[in-house]
């Protein structure tokens, strides 16, 4: 059994990390630089850095603060963004992410993530989508959840892996920030349709939150969440100490 992977999540905006629900109502919380340098002494097995109105605003991610960011960790770190094209992915790359995450990029042009993969191999590939439920269906959404791209959000994903994606990074926007649990309903369909790593974002509220989805769902890798670990709710620590007692690999 693999062992399962506590990634934290920085969504920067301005130069600052914020949070909210839903994908709505941000609220400032730290810096970025602070943060992932807790987070990086403290049990972290990989970082993501989201620069969340980069697509909305229609430019490129700042890379200053991912340098500074990447500088300070000793822990992978996986970087999106306003990323449109491989000249993006090497950009980021020599910032000094390990993994480059597309998401609105990618569905403007799915080749990007062939591309990218012919370039710099399947790993460093991850392909973030935003889902919600519309009448009933999974829908991929676009620009940090602000538009409903159509897509059927199982096909999409499957169709990024075929294209060379090596993980997949699910965001129920239903759940994100309610802190009632992680979308299982929606994160068996995906895990049950890809075989490349899942991780599970959005609806993390306790500990308990991982240990079920972990049993519930082992073919998901990595639980990744955001104001529980910001706001001192759940220690990281505390965490895998609970993981481990129930019988869940944790590094």
């Amino acid at each position: 059994m693999i062992t399962k992977r506590i990634i934290p999540c920085l969504d920067v905006r301005d130069g600052r990390v914020v949070k909210g629900t839903n994908f709505k109502n941000l609220n400032d919380v730290s810096s970025p630089v602070d943060l992932a340098k807790f987070y990086s002494d403290n049990g972290a097995d990989e970082l993501v850095f989201y620069d969340i109105t980069a697509s909305a605003e229609g430019r490129k991610l700042f890379t200053d603060i991912l340098r500074d960011v990447a500088r300070t960790i000793f822990i992978p770190l996986t970087v999106g963004g306003g990323i449109n094209t491989v000249d993006d992915f090497d950009r980021v790359l020599k910032c000094g992410a390990d993994k480059v995450s597309v998401n609105s990029g990618a569905i403007r042009n799915p080749s990007l993530i062939s591309e990218a993969a012919k370039r710099y191999g399947d790993q460093c590939v991850v392909l973030s989508v935003d889902v919600a439920r519309v009448d009933g269906v999974f829908r991929v959404f676009a620009k940090g959840g602000r538009e409903n791209t159509g897509l059927e959000a199982i096909e999409w994903i499957k169709r990024g892996v075929d294209n060379g994606a090596g993980e997949i990074v699910l965001n129920s926007i239903d759940t994100d920030g309610v802190k009632k649990g992680f979308d299982l309903e929606m994160l068996k369909a995906v895990s049950d349709a890809v075989s490349v790593p899942v991780i599970a974002s959005g609806g993390a509220g306790c500990i308990q939150d991982f240990v079920t989805l972990f049993k519930a769902l082992p073919k998901v890798d990595a639980g990744l969440a955001a104001s529980i670990f910001h706001f001192g709710e759940v220690q990281i620590s505390d965490l895998k100490k609970e993981l481990a007692q129930n019988g869940i690999l944790v590094r």
